[in-house]
């Protein structure tokens, strides 16, 4: 996907420059992404990038006119437009489009440069004039850098299987971050699933002169948590205005924009308060293999009511048939942070791009703003491991709670980095992906929200309402609509409320106490039309059917290779167990057959 890589080393040039180029060509996954070097030799620093094709990032590396700044960039950074033209009144010359103008602001801001970036991105910045270079990421920590340093050399990569590639010594595990994988899903605390590399923290701007390195910070979630909080119509109005003032600029494209519909707020919100547009935006929605689900009917409505295209992207035959192939393609990919229940990412995506090569999406609204959070330990049956690492999981798992501190924190500086990073990742080597929901201006007011409304579809509700009328009285896929009152809400919500959770449950499977009624549950719900009402990614159902062999061939090749994690007795029951119906062992099966792939394709392979 990509990103950039490098090192900052005193070993000799030649060797630096081969070492990048490997690492850069390890990052390189399709055709239609781009990459180059760079290097400034008397600094000891080789960079180099990998980036969709006429993207932010495409036109690298970005100098000054003297030249004596350079600057290796992934991502997007969005600014204000009094911002660019200002650079341009001091005398500075850089297309409208992409990145070139981001060296002018450094030189015109020097260090404070840092704190003015808005966006998703990492960068590596060299100031000859100051023999300085600078290694920085965003403040969420959602541009990840995973980094290792030695006696002579510092290596960072946006992937960590650019560093892999490289240094073969650190093709291990790292047992505690293994333990956080099976613990809550993802590792914790800025560490990785691999012996010897950790990630850049959020904010981090580190910067290395001469043989030193200062690793320090450009923002802290503190200077947002100290803020006073407003009054509820004072907060509601603001919030209205910040995303309404926002807004035109991830909307600003030089291709129609692709906009990914669902039947929730999020990104209702965006086509209510949208600008206009010279060429109006693709909609799409993803699709399962049976249905249409009540998603993709309301975002066809709400399309239709704004007077724009909209196609769904399913789910194909050839999906399940090439199954094994997409599976080790998202581990690869995503250096292991999506795995099996996380093979569709790239999929849809490769057919978004067909519409679009820009995905804005409504993705974080909920945990920023609604306080919906997944984030919380995996509850993975306790016989699944070995007994020394069946107590570190224990473990791992009871250290989230350490993490949750200021709400808005923890949702944007943990669970979003840390645990929903994986679909980022995936989804990213396909498409540019952009969501409003991160901007500074919009997340430094959701700390100022008041208590009640932090959970509260409300403020959303009511901007949707106050910018489109015929937006508002479309009801969203959890019952909620411009008016929220009355018999016929409340039958609405009781009803999708109660639908989705029996659509849940046909899927996942009923309580592990209740497990031996799947099967009667299961045959009642879908007599019902009610499975796959909501949810079209039905995993759990498809490894009993279409993918039984693939997770029995899989798992059969685990239970030989993993003692020291896993139970084989119940490795080997495991897929049998699940196909039966009573059991439901569908959360075992992603994390032991991801751990399996990671291992065979990032840790083994040449």
């Amino acid at each position: 996907m990509p990103g950039i890589a490098g090192i900052i080393s005193r070993l000799p040039a030649a060797n630096c420059l081969r070492t990048v180029q490997t690492m850069t060509a390890a990052m390189q996954h399709e055709t239609f992404h781009t990459m180059g070097n760079f290097s400034v030799a008397e600094l000891g620093v080789y960079g180099g990038w990998v980036a969709h094709e006429n993207s932010f990032a495409a036109a690298q590396v970005f100098e000054n006119e003297t030249r004596d700044v350079a600057l290796i960039f992934c991502g997007e950074v969005f600014t204000e437009p009094a911002v660019k033209a200002q650079l341009r009144r001091d005398g500075h010359q850089f297309p409208e489009t992409g990145g070139a103008w981001l060296v002018h602001l450094y030189e015109a801001r020097g260090d404070k440069f840092f704190e003015e970036l808005n966006g998703l991105f990492s960068g590596l910045l060299i100031d000859r004039r100051q023999k300085k270079v600078f290694l920085f990421n965003d403040r969420f920590g959602l541009e990840r850098i995973y980094w290792h340093e030695t006696a002579d050399t510092f290596y960072f990569a946006t992937e960590a299987k650019a560093l892999l590639r490289v240094l073969p010594e650190l093709r291990e595990f790292d047992a505690d971050g293994v333990a956080h994988f099976f613990g809550v899903g993802c590792t914790m605390g800025w560490r990785s699933l691999f012996r010897g590399i950790q990630l850049l923290p959020g904010g981090s701007l580190w910067k290395f002169e001469g043989t030193g390195c200062r690793k320090e910070k450009y923002f802290s979630p503190l200077s947002w948590e100290n803020q006073p909080t407003l009054k509820p119509e004072e907060y509601e109005e603001q919030f209205a205005a910040t995303f309404k003032k926002i807004l035109p600029g991830y909307f600003a494209a030089p291709v129609p924009m692709g906009v990914a519909l669902t039947g929730g707020f999020d990104t209702r919100m965006m086509l209510a308060c949208r600008p206009e547009l010279a060429v109006k935006p693709v909609c799409y929605t993803f699709a399962g293999v049976d249905h249409r689900t009540v998603d993709d009917k309301i975002a066809a409505r709400v399309a239709a009511a704004c007077g724009l295209d909209h196609q769904l992207l399913p789910l194909g035959n050839d999906f399940f048939t090439d199954f094994a192939e997409h599976v080790d393609r998202t581990v690869f990919i995503s250096d292991g942070t999506f795995g099996v229940t996380g093979a569709h990412e790239i999929y849809f995506h490769r057919a978004a791009r067909q519409l679009s090569p820009l995905r804005l999406t409504g993705n974080y609204g909920s945990e920023v703003f609604r306080g919906v959070s997944t984030f919380k330990p995996l509850g993975l049956a306790p016989q699944l491991f070995a007994p020394g690492f069946g107590q570190s999981v224990e473990v791992a798992a009871g250290q989230l709670a350490i993490h949750r501190t200021h709400p808005h924190t923890f949702a944007l500086f943990r669970e979003i980095p840390w645990n929903l990073f994986g679909s980022v990742a995936a989804g990213r080597s396909q498409v540019t992906f952009r969501t409003p929901y991160l901007d500074n201006a919009l997340v430094k007011l959701a700390y100022q929200s008041p208590v009640h409304l932090r959970r509260s579809s409300l403020p959303a509700s009511r901007l949707v309402n106050a910018n489109s009328k015929i937006l508002g009285q479309i009801p969203t896929d959890r019952g909620f609509s411009g008016n929220n009152s009355g018999p016929l809400f409340w039958c609405r919500r009781v009803f999708a409320e109660g639908t989705f959770k029996l659509d849940y449950y046909s899927n996942e499977g009923l309580p592990r106490k209740l497990s031996q009624l799947n099967p009667l549950f299961g045959y009642a719900t879908k007599k019902l039309g009610l499975a796959g009402m909501h949810k079209y990614l039905r995993y759990s159902n498809w490894f009993r059917r279409e993918l039984r062999g693939y997770v029995r061939e899989r798992l059969a090749v685990s239970q030989a290779r993993h003692e020291l994690f896993f139970n084989p007795k119940l490795l080997g029951e495991m897929a049998d167990r699940h196909a039966g119906g009573r059991d439901n062992f569908t959360p075992e099966i992603n994390a032991v057959l991801t751990l399996e792939a990671i291992d065979r394709l990032l840790l083994k392979a040449p």
